[in-house]
C-alpha cells in the first residue's frame, strides 16, 4: 500500500506565471500558502501533528516446508493498531497471534518491529501476507504495505519405475521405461542415465500431472528406448529433484536383451607351418594350411553355425572353425562367411582371403606379322599376388622397353625382332616368355646348299626358308623336272610350319645313284619367293667287317688295359716282410688260419708269441735249450687246417724242449758223419746234400712268418753264395689275444751254409742278442753295442 503524497505549495516562480496579479500581491500570498499545511478533507487547516508510516515493508520470499520464515514490517510514529493479513484474512493484533501456533509476531514495540515470524513452513502457508496499520486517534491515516508473497517449496517423493527391478527386452525392438516422481512444488525435473553414464535426451517424454491439492504436482517421464547388444545386463537410472532440493534421488532397472549372434570370422593361420592369430593382415601363402575360427556372441547362446565360401555352403561345417589344408591360388579373394543363428536371428561376418601365389602367365605374348611403318601390341598378362613387375627386353641388344603389361610400338628394321617379357614377384622365381616382331617381305632360304646321303638308303634334303607371311607354297626340282606325289614311290616331300617360316623335307626312299645330285627348292608367299639350289651328295659308306673288326679291336683293348690296372694296384700294395727279429705284432697277427688258445696268463706276457715248427731245416743261431726257454705259463694251443685236412700243434715246454733235444742230437750225428768224410775225402767238396739248411720267411700276401714247412727245393747259385732251398710252409700265426688263424701260404727259402760256417755263427746275429725277453738266465750272448 503506497503513501499519500503532501501536496507541495506552489513557488513564487510558479505562482507569477499562473496568476495576472500585482507582485506585492503575489509576495504576500505565497507567505500565507508555505505557512499553511495541506490536511485532509475532515481535518481543520488549523490541526497540527503526525502521520504513521512504514520504515520496512515485507517482500516476497520463497521457503522450504520445515523451514522458518520471517516477513518484516516497521512502522515510524505508529498510531494505529497493526496487525498481518493473509490472504486478506486478518491474523489478529496480538503479538503471540493465538490461533496460529506457527505464527508470532517479533521485535519491539520501541523499535516498532512487527515483523511476521512463520516456522516450520508448511504447505498452508503459502499465500500472500500484508501488514495494515489502523488510523490513529487524532485521526492519522491508516497505513498498508505492499503485498508480500511466500512460496512454499517441496521436495519430490522418489521416484519409482513402473516396470519394476528388470525387464526383458529384444534387441532393435522398443520398449518403454516409465519413470514417476509424486508431491514435488515444483514438479520434479527427471533425468534418464544409461548403463555406460550417458545422460539421455532423446526419445523422452515428460509430463507434469497436477495434484488435487492444486499445490504439488506429479512429474512422469518415458524412455523410449530401442535395445542393442551393450544394453544387455545393464542398469537404466531414473533420477529426480526440483529447487526445493537440489539431491538427487534415483530409481534402477536392468535391462535383459535378447540378441542375435554377434559374430567375428579370424584367420589364425596361413604361413607355411600355419601358426596362431595372424594380427595384423598377412598374405596366406599358396599350399598352407588355413585356420578360421568363427567366435558368436548371442543371448541365448544355444546358436547354429554354417560356413559359406563364395555363397557356397560348406558340407559339414557346423563347427566353430573351418580348415582348408591346401589352399590354392583359386581361393584368392574368396569370400569365407560365417553364419550363427538362435532364436533371436542369425548374423554373419566375412573374411576375404589373400593368398600370396607364384607368377603363371594368363595369357603369353604371341608373336605378330607386320608391315613396315604399322604400330603393334604385344601382351603379356600375369596372374600372381602380390602384383607382378614385368619389364619388356628386346633382343638381341638385351635394352628394357617397356614396363607395363602391354607394349605397344611401331615396327621398322631397328624395331622388328625377339621380345622378351620377364615377370619379378618378390619371394618368387621369375619367369619369362618371348615372342617375335616378323617384318613382312619375301621367303629367304637359309639351308646348306650341300647335303649328304648314303647310297641304298633314304636320303633327306631340307629346305628352311624365313617366310613371313607364311609360304603359300613349295616345289622341288630336279633335272628340271617337278618332283610331286606323282612322281614315283621314290620321293615323298614333308612340309612343317617353324617359328617364321616353313622347313620342306624331300625324302628319297632307297636312294641309287642317279638320285643325287643339285636339286631347287622354290618358296612362294604373297610377297614374292626364293630359290635355292642344293647339291646332294653320296658318303662313302664303311664296309659291316670293318665295323666290326674296328669294334673288337677296341673291346680287346679296353680288357686288355683294365686287366694291366688291376695286377699294377696288387703290384703297389703289396708289401716287403721285415727281418723275423723286428717283426711287429700287428704284421704278426694280421692273417693266419690257425685257431690258438692261450693260457690265462698270455694276455699280459711280454713274451714273444711267435713258434716256429722247423720240419725242414733249423737255424744256426745257437742252442735252443738254451737261448729260446719260455716260461711253462706262455703256453699255446693252436689247430691249423690246410687243404681239408686238420693238423693240431700242441706247443708247450716240454715239447719244446723234446724238440730242441732231438734237433741237437741229430746236429750232432750229422757233424760227426761229415767228419768222418772229411777224413776219407779231405780233397773232394762237400756234397750238395751234407749242407745245413737255413731258413727264411716270406710271405707273399701279409700274413704270419710261423708254420709247418711241407716240402724244399734247392736251388744252386753260380756266384758262390750257399744254395737256397724253396720250401712251402703252412703259415701259423698267433695274435696277442691267444687266437691263432690261418688264412694263407707263406714260402720259406732255406740257405744252405756249410757246416763250418754254421758252427762259427756270430751270437750278435742271434735273434735273442737284442730282445731280453728272449733270453735265460743261463745266456752267454755279448751285450749289444748300445749297452753302456
Amino acid at each position: 500500500m503506497t503513501q499519500r503524497r503532501r501536496h507541495q505549495p506552489p513557488t513564487m516562480q510558479t505562482l507569477a506565471m499562473m496568476l495576472p496579479v500585482p507582485v506585492p500581491l503575489l509576495m504576500l500570498l505565497l507567505l500565507l500558502l508555505t505557512s499553511v499545511t495541506v490536511l485532509p478533507a475532515h481535518a481543520s487547516p488549523f490541526t497540527s501533528y503526525q502521520n504513521q508510516r512504514f520504515a520496512m515493508e515485507p517482500q516476497d520470499q520463497t521457503a522450504v516446508v520445515g523451514a522458518r520464515v520471517t516477513l518484516p514490517c516497521r512502522v515510524i510514529n505508529k498510531q494505529g493498531t497493526l496487525q498481518w493479513t493473509k490472504d486478506d484474512f486478518g491474523l489478529g493484533t496480538s503479538r503471540d497471534l493465538s490461533g496460529f501456533e506457527r505464527y508470532a509476531m517479533v521485535g519491539s514495540d520501541e523499535e516498532g518491529d512487527y515483523s511476521l515470524d512463520i516456522y516450520p513452513v508448511m504447505l498452508d502457508d503459502d499465500a500472500r501476507y500484508q501488514c495494515q496499520v489502523s488510523p490513529g486517534p487524532e485521526g492519522q491515516p491508516a497505513i498498508r504495505s505492499t503485498f508480500a508473497g511466500l512460496t512454499v517449496l517441496v521436495p519430490p517423493e522418489a521416484p519409482k519405475i513402473t516396470q519394476g527391478d528388470v525387464i526383458y527386452a529384444t534387441e532393435d525392438r522398443k520398449v518403454e521405461i516409465e519413470c514417476i516422481s509424486v508431491g514435488g512444488k515444483p514438479a520434479a525435473e527427471i533425468t534418464w542415465i544409461d548403463g555406460l553414464g550417458n545422460v539421455l535426451t532423446d526419445n523422452i517424454e515428460y509430463t507434469v500431472i497436477p495434484l488435487p491439492d492444486l499445490r504439488r504436482y506429479t512429474a512422469k517421464s518415458v524412455l523410449r528406448l530401442t535395445p542393442k547388444k551393450e544394453h544387455h545386463n545393464t542398469n537404466f537410472t531414473c533420477q529426480a529433484q526440483n529447487t526445493a532440493d537440489r539431491t538427487y534421488r534415483s530409481a534402477k532397472i536392468r535391462v535383459e536383451v535378447k540378441y542375435a549372434p554377434k559374430v567375428k570370422v579370424n584367420v589364425l593361420g596361413g604361413g607355411p607351418t600355419g601358426g596362431s592369430s595372424m594380427g595384423t593382415h598377412q598374405r596366406i601363402v599358396e599350399h598352407a594350411q588355413v585356420r578360421l575360427e568363427c567366435r558368436a556372441d548371442a543371448n541365448p547362446s544355444d546358436v547354429r553355425y554354417r560356413w559359406y565360401i563364395n555363397d557356397e555352403p560348406i558340407i559339414g561345417g557346423q563347427k566353430t572353425e573351418m580348415i582348408i589344408r591346401n589352399v590354392t591360388r583359386k581361393f584368392h579373394d574368396a569370400i569365407v562367411k560365417c553364419e550363427v543363428q538362435n532364436s533371436v536371428g542369425k548374423s554373419e561376418d566375412s573374411e576375404t582371403l589373400d593368398i600370396s601365389y607364384a607368377p603363371s602367365f594368363r595369357q603369353r605374348p604371341q608373336s605378330l606379322e607386320a608391315d613396315i611403318g604399322s604400330v603393334v601390341s604385344l601382351s603379356c598378362e600375369v596372374d600372381s599376388n602380390p602384383q607382378p613387375d614385368i619389364v619388356w627386353i628386346q633382343h638381341p641388344s638385351d635394352r628394357v622397353v617397356g614396363t607395363s603389361t602391354n607394349l605397344t610400338f611401331s615396327v621398322s628394321n631397328e624395331t622388328a625382332g625377339r621380345y622378351y617379357c620377364k615377370v619379378n614377384v618378390p619371394g618368387y622365381a621369375e619367369i619369362s616368355a618371348d615372342a617375335y616382331v616378323y617384318l613382312k617381305g619375301s621367303p629367304s632360304i637359309g639351308s646348306q646348299r650341300t647335303q649328304y646321303g648314303l647310297v641304298g638308303d633314304t636320303a633327306r634334303i631340307e629346305c628352311f626358308a624365313s617366310s613371313v607371311p607364311r609360304a603359300r607354297h613349295v616345289s622341288w626340282t630336279f633335272n628340271g623336272q617337278e618332283i610331286s606325289s606323282e612322281s614315283g614311290h621314290d620321293y615323298s616331300i614333308l612340309v612343317d610350319a617353324v617359328p617364321g617360316g616353313v622347313k620342306s623335307t624331300l625324302i628319297i626312299r632307297d636312294s641309287q645313284a642317279y638320285h643325287y645330285g643339285k636339286y631347287n627348292c622354290t618358296v612362294v608367299n604373297d610377297y614374292g619367293n626364293d630359290v635355292a639350289e642344293i647339291q646332294l651328295q653320296a658318303k662313302k659308306s664303311v664296309s659291316l667287317l670293318v665295323t666290326i673288326v674296328g669294334g673288337a679291336s677296341a673291346l680287346v683293348f679296353l680288357v686288355v688295359l683294365i686287366i694291366l690296372l688291376v695286377m699294377y694296384l696288387k703290384c703297389k700294395n703289396r708289401t716287403k716282410l721285415p727281418p723275423a727279429d723286428v717283426i711287429s705284432e700287428h704284421q704278426i697277427t694280421k692273417n693266419g688260419g690257425v685257431s690258438c688258445k692261450m693260457e690265462p696268463g698270455d694276455r699280459t706276457s711280454n713274451y714273444s708269441d711267435l713258434k716256429v715248427d722247423i720240419s725242414g731245416g733249423y737255424v744256426p743261431y745257437g742252442d735252443y735249450t738254451t737261448h729260446y726257454s719260455p716260461p711253462p705259463q706262455y703256453l699255446t694251443t693252436c689247430s691249423t687246417k690246410s687243404n681239408g685236412s686238420s693238423t693240431i700243434l700242441q706247443n708247450n715246454h716240454q715239447n719244446q724242449l723234446q724238440l730242441q733235444q732231438q734237433q741237437s742230437h741229430q746236429q750232432h750225428q750229422h757233424q760227426q758223419q761229415q767228419q768222418q768224410q772229411s777224413h776219407q775225402a779231405p780233397h773232394h767238396q762237400q756234397p750238395p746234400g751234407q749242407s745245413l739248411p737255413m731258413t727264411f720267411l716270406t710271405n707273399s700276401s701279409g700274413g704270419s712268418l710261423t708254420g709247418s714247412i711241407i716240402g724244399s727245393r734247392e736251388i744252386r747259385q753260380e756266384n758262390g753264395l750257399p744254395s737256397l732251398q724253396s720250401t712251402t710252409a703252412s703259415v701259423v700265426s698267433s695274435s696277442p689275444n691267444g687266437s691263432c688263424s690261418n688264412q694263407s701260404t707263406a714260402t720259406t727259402t732255406h740257405v744252405v751254409v756249410p757246416s763250418s760256417m754254421a758252427l762259427s755263427v756270430d751270437p750278435r746275429y742271434s735273434a735273442i742278442y737284442g730282445n731280453p725277453y728272449l733270453r735265460s738266465s743261463n745266456s752267454s750272448l755279448l751285450p749289444p753295442p748300445t749297452a753302456v
